[in-house]
């Protein structure tokens, strides 16, 4: 296929409505989600695509309750995605970044983090990013304050000053963004990156997504003429 996307950021949402329509319990819609992540990224990179970026926890997730937000940052970031999965990702060539505010996580999960970018840093087949504790205007908020810090003076600041302060200078912007569940925003998701991203909506929850959405998500993308303006 022509015209493939070199970044694909996906919006992973609606896996506590896919469990509770089933009856299962919301932690099962979570674990579910997870497993469907290494797969999805295979796809992309036996595809060709090189970057694929996940929005796994908001700044706003924090206000779901405790006993959620522990069983994900315990069980789902840090005892599965990135050490029982972590063999996974590394046996198969693949980098891992994080971005997102990583202070605010729990201690064990940051230096599980710390353990998966060292161990993957010089995996070349593609790379993950997973946007942990994320959000696009704190992400801004935060080149800013480098910028600030730096005491760069106002004149020098352009768009390629400001893009080389934001937590991952480089990974290139989306190409396109895949959201699942059937809604239609980006939720705070690469405010800055996604620009001139490509939107894709599909109306099935992300445990449900197949290799053949993904497909068809690529080929929309493909047909169409992206101008930047021209």
């Amino acid at each position: 296929m022509k015209n493939l996307p070199l970044h694909i950021g996906i919006i992973v949402d609606g896996n506590r409505r896919w469990a509770r329509e089933k009856g299962l319990p919301t932690f099962e819609g979570h674990r579910r989600g997870l497993a469907l992540v290494k797969e999805v990224a295979s796809w992309c990179f036996e595809k060709g695509i090189r970057f694929v970026s996940f929005y796994c926890f908001s700044t706003e997730n924090w206000k779901r309750t405790k006993e959620e937000v522990d069983y994900l940052m315990n069980k789902i970031f840090k005892g599965s995605l990135f050490e029982k999965d972590l063999k996974y990702f590394h046996l198969h060539n693949i980098k891992i970044l994080v971005s997102g505010r990583k202070k605010r996580l729990p201690v064990d999960l940051r230096k599980a983090i710390e353990k998966a970018v060292k161990l993957t840093e010089n995996n070349n087949r593609g790379v993950v990013n997973f946007c942990l504790n994320y959000g696009g205007r704190i992400e801004i908020v935060d080149a800013v304050k480098k910028i600030i810090k730096k005491k760069i003076p106002s004149a020098t600041i352009n768009e390629n000053l400001f893009r080389k302060n934001l937590y991952h200078p480089e990974i290139p912007d989306p190409d396109l963004i895949i959201r699942t569940a059937g809604e239609k925003r980006l939720s705070n998701f690469l405010l800055w990156q996604s620009a001139y991203a490509e939107l894709y909506f599909i109306d099935k929850y992300w445990p449900d997504f197949t290799k053949e959405d993904l497909e068809e998500a690529i080929k929309d993308y493909s047909k169409r003429q992206r101008r930047y303006g021209k």
